[in-house]
């Protein structure tokens, strides 16, 4: 519940989102020097951006649409570095197992935001 946690640092689903985008951060390296601005790029803002969205969702827990927009686009950026998986899986930069492996931690990232988004009560304040 919202009332226990002191900070977004707390969240569980900050820390997945994260971890996450700390994993794809340290498989990006191995990306050929071309993709630097475009598909690198774009995958790192991504998941990047989801972390970012849901801190800026916890300082504004007090106005309880603007808390739910700010998960409604950490949700967005996190389906979007999902597509961008997928070119990455389909341009051989990473395998399918890994591929699978970060669209299941996604996947669990959005249940988590969708779960805040329907209960938003246990998170404003």
């Amino acid at each position: 519940m919202g009332g226990r946690i002191s900070g977004f640092k707390e969240l569980n689903v900050y820390q997945n989102a994260m971890d996450a985008a700390m994993m794809i951060f340290d498989l990006s390296r191995d990306f050929p020097m071309y993709e630097r601005f475009n598909l690198t790029h774009q995958v790192l803002r991504s998941s990047r951006s989801v972390c970012a969205n849901i801190t800026e969702g916890w300082r504004r827990r007090r106005y309880r649409a603007a808390f739910i927009a700010k998960l409604n686009d950490a949700e967005t950026e996190a389906s979007e570095t999902i597509c961008w998986l997928d070119f990455c899986l389909r341009c051989d930069y990473l395998d399918q197992a890994t591929v699978v492996s970060l669209e299941k931690r996604y996947d669990h990232i959005i249940a988590q935001l969708n779960r805040m988004i329907s209960e938003p009560q246990n998170w404003i304040r």
